[in-house]
């Protein structure tokens, strides 16, 4: 949806994973499950961050609205250069960090549980539905 509202994803232009990083922005825990957020980020021109917000803050059945504009130490992310998951990215002067909520948070509170068994998708490898973002957006 971003793409295609005229944002470019300069992870796909450079066939690169997405940067996803550790927070320190707490989750609601569930029944054994608890952790921190982890974070996407992309790397958005300043002039089309208003843009990007309002895109994404109508997807809340997939990662809604940014967590965080800019200034990554507010989040606890203090070295952007080094993800923890997923391909670093060059942040060009005329851009800001941007994060959205990341399905790898799941992963993440799994792992503090370490439950016997679970199913996820790897970080930066996608789950593949016939499902599509376009007909949930109606």
């Amino acid at each position: 949806m971003l793409v295609r509202g005229g944002i470019p994803l300069k992870h796909y232009e450079q066939n690169k994973r997405v940067p996803m990083y550790n927070t320190d922005i707490p989750c609601v825990p569930s029944a054994l499950f608890y952790g921190n957020y982890v974070v996407s980020m992309r790397p958005v021109k300043r002039k089309l961050v208003p843009l990007a917000v309002s895109i994404t803050e109508k997807m809340d059945y997939a990662h809604g609205a940014p967590v965080q504009l800019g200034n990554p130490e507010e989040i606890g992310i203090f070295d952007i250069e080094h993800p923890d998951y997923g391909d670093p990215l060059d942040i060009a002067a005329d851009e800001i960090p941007v994060f959205w909520a990341c399905g790898v948070t799941a992963q993440a509170a799994a792992q503090q549980t370490r439950p016997e068994i679970m199913i996820s998708h790897s970080p930066g490898y996608m789950l593949i539905t016939d499902i599509r973002i376009s007909d949930l957006s109606k």
